[in-house]
């Protein structure tokens, strides 16, 4: 893993080891001349760095969790990190499913928002992080990756042995007829209905969006589904709603096939029902 990488390690039930790291660098990504959103620490400890690598070493089938910390080098922002997490900068708050779902100003607020950030989200490039699990993955170290994040990072990396959990933006779906397309044909959509249409972005937001106002999202158009007239939705899991049964029963397979698990840029500590919240606080 990259220099500049916080860690601690535990053992989990039947024997599986398992390290969590903490995406906390100090160090200058390549692929991203934008720090702003990656959080200051110290230098990793030598002794900690040896114990990663002995981990890794020692490890057979080795299954990996990534979450925004992953992607903040790349020039993602990412929500709770300290100082610069979106909570930290702002008040704002990632939209509900139940709100997309129901109301039709929040869609078109979403939307307007998310085809002002898409040229530059949408150009975001992998880091050494997402390079390294993909090299691993070619040794066969890797038995699977399981990433919480939607940006398509480890795909454009390479990776294939491996699960969205919440899902990509990169991919949208009608909630009437379930066709997919590709989020980049959308923007041609997009772009044909609204050929006058302009805004500045205010600022960056997670998950592909900016900030814009009430007034600059007014007039902005949004397609239905061409085959059904449907409601368009990013193939992402929202704040609100579930991971369907299948899919989490996969993941619990690849889970079991396991002998070490490797937590990286999550805490693990906040369910996506609840944005903001500790996990250990939801009923849901």
């Amino acid at each position: 893993m990259p220099a500049g990488k916080m860690f601690s390690a535990r053992k989990l039930s039947g024997g599986c080891r398992a390290i969590r790291l903490h995406f906390r660098s100090h160090v200058v990504s390549r692929t991203s001349p934008n720090l702003t959103f990656v959080p200051e620490c110290l230098p990793p400890d030598p002794v900690e760095v040896e114990e990663l690598q002995h981990f890794v070493s020692k490890s057979k089938r080795l299954f990996v969790m990534t979450g925004a910390g992953v992607s903040t080098e790349s020039g993602i922002p990412d929500y709770r990190s300290e100082g610069v997490g979106l909570y930290a900068r702002t008040d704002r708050r990632p939209i509900q499913h139940t709100e997309f779902v129901r109301s039709a100003s929040a869609r078109q607020r979403y939307w307007a928002r998310n085809f002002v950030g898409w040229p530059q989200f949408s150009s975001h490039q992998p880091n050494a992080a997402h390079l390294v699990l993909r090299d691993w993955e070619k040794l066969g170290k890797l038995h699977w990756l399981v990433t919480q994040n939607v940006d398509a990072l480890h795909t454009k990396a390479g990776s294939q042995r491996m699960t969205e959990l919440h899902g990509c933006t990169h991919r949208v779906f009608c909630l009437g007829c379930g066709d997919q397309t590709l989020r980049s044909e959308l923007q041609v959509h997009f772009e044909a209905l609204n050929p006058t249409w302009k805004a500045e972005a205010l600022g960056v937001a997670p998950d592909g969006d900016v900030f814009l106002t009430d007034e600059q999202v007014r007039n902005f158009q949004v397609p239905a589904c061409s085959k059904c007239g449907g409601i368009l939705k990013p193939d992402v899991t929202f704040f609100g709603d579930t991971v369907s049964r299948e899919k989490v029963n996969f993941v619990h397979q690849r889970l079991a096939e396991s002998d070490s698990v490797l937590v990286a840029g999550s805490s693990m500590q906040v369910c996506s029902c609840c944005p903001g919240e500790e996990a250990a606080n939801c009923d849901t």
